[in-house]
């Protein structure tokens, strides 16, 4: 069996408890080693066989996989965040298909939500913005025509781009280019839940400035949108006013009967 497990956004008590009891009964880890908190590994028992993938390419991954199922054995494969985002686990799957390797998914806290924890901050505030777009800049690896970042970002609506970090200049002019504005709020969330977690704020006008003064190219996060501003609307799901299936709204009694 090979488990594809979510190590969450990079502290090691952030991992689910599912997650953490795979790590603990696996005979091998293959884990992401250029994103994965090592610490993780410290789970692992003490015979376990641990290789680092990102020192191997696809082909040297699947032969670790196989050798173990060949020989009974229990391999976790695994991924930083969530392993649905980024992960590059569907050819990884359709391999053990092929082969006939048995595979489950075991999903994991994402950095985007630990950058959110970061932030203080709700992606999804009434009046201002109810979706959340999760995209990345185009860079060496190609985004389909239709989702280029200048296109998506004419929604306005929070955006959280991965793996654009070191490409912010890009990034801004891109933003610009949609419904965002030089006064946009923005964030750059580097290491979002590690020990060396860092929070830089200002605005879409001056994203790549941000960058640079503070030094952040990689492993960060940017978070764009009205929603890390002080305007919004309160919820009508706590509106005493509000009728929902579980309470009655309160009705205001009117000025004649008062």
């Amino acid at each position: 069996m090979v488990d594809f497990v979510g190590a969450g956004p990079g502290a090691e008590d952030l991992i689910t408890v599912r997650g953490m009891r795979l790590l603990q009964e696996a005979d091998c880890i293959i884990y992401a080693g250029s994103l994965v908190n090592p610490g993780l590994l410290s789970y692992a028992g003490e015979d376990c066989q641990i290789y680092n993938s990102a020192k191997m390419h696809l082909e040297e991954v699947l032969a670790v996989m196989e050798r173990m199922e060949a020989g009974g054995k229990h391999t976790v494969r695994l991924h930083t965040g969530d392993p649905s985002l980024y992960g590059a686990i569907r050819e990884q799957m359709d391999a053990l298909k092929k082969r006939g390797i048995p595979y489950r998914i075991c999903p994991g806290v994402s950095s985007f939500c630990g950058a959110a924890a970061a932030l203080e901050a709700e992606y999804t505030l009434p009046s201002v913005s109810q979706s959340v777009i999760i995209t990345r800049m185009e860079g060496r690896t190609p985004v389909p025509e239709r989702e280029k970042l200048h296109l998506l970002a004419q929604h306005g609506a929070t955006m959280v781009l991965f793996l654009s970090s070191g490409m912010t200049r890009q990034v801004q002019e891109a933003l610009l280019q949609g419904a965002y504005t030089q006064e946009t709020p923005c964030a750059i969330v580097y290491k979002a839940t590690w020990p060396e977690e860092r929070v830089v704020r200002g605005t879409v006008g001056k994203l790549c400035k941000l960058a640079e003064e503070n030094d952040i190219a990689r492993t960060a996060l940017i978070v764009v949108g009205d929603v890390l501003g002080e305007d919004y609307e309160l919820s009508k799901l706590y509106d005493r006013h509000f009728t929902t299936g579980f309470r009655q709204g309160v009705e205001e009694p009117s000025v004649s009967a008062r």
